[in-house]
């Protein structure tokens, strides 16, 4: 499982802010219609998403809490910033 509860909560996040911003495009008065329709089809489409997203991680966190399905932790190894990682450094 790629997903965890942390990056679905991230792109619930980020798919809210693209949502009141699109919205804010379709009260603009100074644009014309077809710039709101534009938008007020974006909407659609995110909210969308949005709904996908919320119902992925409703399912995934009633699985975690029912013990069927376990996260794993992925460890990040990062190598940048680490002088034994630098070329011509002296073997670790």
């Amino acid at each position: 499982m790629a997903e965890t509860i942390g990056s679905l909560a991230d792109k619930l996040s980020i798919i809210q802010l693209k949502i009141y911003h699109m919205r804010q495009q379709v009260a603009r008065t100074d644009v014309d219609e077809t710039h709101k329709e534009a938008s007020r089809a974006k909407v659609a489409v995110m909210e969308t998403q949005r709904a996908d997203l919320e119902e992925e991680l409703t399912k995934l966190a009633s699985d975690v809490a029912a013990g069927r399905v376990r996260l794993k932790i992925y460890r990040q190894f990062k190598m940048y910033n680490d002088p034994r990682y630098r070329s011509g450094a002296l073997p670790v």
